[in-house]
């Protein structure tokens, strides 16, 4: 008897009281419930609809709930469901005498409906369950709501998922024959072909892009490194380009760094003079202050917005992303980083698992936004530490938990051979991999770059040459005139020549 007390939902007595508050029962349906019973005590060709429909919360009184659930018991053991099956399982369960005894049964199936109608009883049963399901998640928002110690922005997200999950048994989705799935494909195929550029957001780089098509919509990417390695970097150089190159809203969570060092970070991108003289270390000229605001007229008009709450919980930036792609149209979105999220209170201390499920959380929140999220996350030391290799990193080296591993439609990794001592930078230039260890929907591959470290710059390989000619050319052009008694030489340093195809060079 205890067990079958257990069995009752917690929300039946919120719902009747509420409704005597009201004034007003609980939408229930209970002749349907009895029709429906009693159709599958005698007709076995309605019980593989009725069990693909309906749970035990679709029938309102307790009785009805109990009875359902044994036949559900049966029809799992393998056992067609009929009175003398019924009966015993109830009685094995302990509920027969509560439900009214084989009486009871008995009198169910003498009020069967027409089986040609089940498909429509059914429906009435889901419909009743929904409306209690929103007056439960509704009253419970209401309560929240008066709450002062609720925080808003969990109240607000607790809230769209209540009635999110309250609305899901109305969603049917019904099996697909394979032909008709086939011409669907053949359909975005041949959308695909016939559409030129990328599918995704764009990363700026034609390297990657070549790879990935572009950041996928609901894709979860995980950008891991060692510390100081470059994450950040290049997470930004990828906003900035989506942002200012193809005028694409990105949403940038800063948990590590202040959105005034993001900025001063860009500017040193984005206007090609050096970190120590945005930084203040080095004076800038007059000249050079007409370039950096030059340079920045493009950036400053970009839909990029940052945000840098400090240890932001998973909950507040699930509703900040949902905001903003609903108000801002955001097509991409970055979090620096990872292990820096504050998870669910209730697994506070149990680092791996919270870790897991801001990993979880992340992925869902970018499957339900429909929008591509670039987690960054830290590496653990075996990386360094492993001998007689590379130094590659590798997926185990994930840092906190496999779950990231598990849940990330891709992973890449920014590896600096000459950051572990494996190799030397030239010119200021260090040499970089972009590791795609995990490419769900493509290939993996290992890409070659160059890291400008003076700029916070990734840049192409093949782009760099004609890029440091280009840009000394117009230093030596721009570049002031001294004094007539100063000695003046415009080749002073270096002196230009033509190579075979009439392209200047700067030696």
């Amino acid at each position: 008897m205890a067990e079958s007390r257990s069995r009752r939902k917690p929300q039946d007595l919120n719902l009747d009281t509420l409704g005597l508050e009201m004034g007003n029962k609980p939408p229930q349906a209970l002749d349907f419930e009895e029709a429906v019973l009693g159709a599958l005590l005698i007709e076995p060709n309605c019980v593989d609809e009725a069990m693909e429909d309906l749970t035990p919360s679709c029938f309102y009184d307790p009785k009805h709930r109990m009875i359902f659930e044994a036949i559900s018991s049966l029809v799992n053991e393998h056992v067609a469901p009929d009175l003398l099956s019924v009966s015993q399982k109830l009685k094995a369960l302990g509920n027969l005498e509560e439900i009214g005894g084989p009486v009871a049964l008995a009198a169910l199936s003498q009020k069967i409906g027409a089986a040609a109608h089940i498909e429509y009883y059914i429906k009435v049963l889901k419909q009743k369950d929904i409306q209690r399901n929103l007056i439960t998640a509704s009253f419970g928002i209401l309560k929240s709501a008066y709450d002062d110690a609720t925080d808003v922005d969990i109240l607000i997200d607790s809230s769209q998922s209540k009635i999110f999950d309250a609305i899901q048994n109305s969603v049917r989705k019904d099996v697909q024959e394979i032909g008709s799935v086939i011409r669907s494909a053949m359909d975005d195929v041949e959308r695909m072909q016939s559409q030129t550029g990328l599918s995704g957001v764009p990363s700026g780089f034609p390297s990657i892009d070549k790879v990935t098509m572009g950041w996928q919509a609901s894709d979860l990417i995980i950008l891991a490194a060692r510390p100081s390695v470059g994450k950040t970097a290049f997470a930004l150089n990828i906003a900035r380009n989506a942002a200012v190159d193809h005028n694409m809203p990105v949403a940038f969570f800063s948990l590590e760094m202040p959105a005034i060092q993001l900025a001063k970070r860009l500017m040193t991108s984005e206007s090609g003079l050096s970190a120590d003289k945005i930084k203040g270390g080095v004076k800038l000229a007059d000249r050079e202050w007409e370039q950096l605001e030059f340079k920045l007229k493009a950036l400053s008009k970009a839909p990029l917005y940052v945000d840098d709450t400090p240890s932001l919980p998973i909950m507040e930036f699930r509703t900040k992303v949902k905001r903003l792609v609903k108000s801002k149209k955001v097509r991409l979105v970055v979090v620096d980083y990872l292990q820096l999220m504050q998870g669910p209170p209730e697994l506070r201390g149990m680092r791996e698992q919270e870790v897991a499920a801001i990993s979880r959380m992340l992925k869902a929140t970018a499957k339900e936004m429909n929008v591509p999220i670039i987690a960054l996350s830290q590496l653990s030391r075996n990386a360094v530490q492993r001998t007689g290799g590379t130094g590659k990193p590798q997926l185990s080296d994930l840092r906190e938990s496999g779950a990231i591993e598990q849940d990330a439609d891709m992973v890449i990794f920014v590896h600096r051979p000459d950051y572990l001592g494996l190799s030397e930078s030239e010119n200021g230039k260090e040499t970089t991999q972009i590791i795609i260890a995990k490419h769900r929907n493509g290939e993996t591959c290992d890409i070659d770059m160059l890291f400008k470290s003076e700029q916070v710059k990734f840049v192409e390989i093949d782009q760099t040459l004609s890029s440091e000619v280009a840009r000394k050319y117009e230093s030596a052009m721009n570049a002031p005139s001294p004094a007539p008694d100063a000695g003046y030489d415009p080749f002073a340093g270096g002196s230009f020549s033509s190579d075979e195809f009439g392209n200047p060079s700067f030696q």
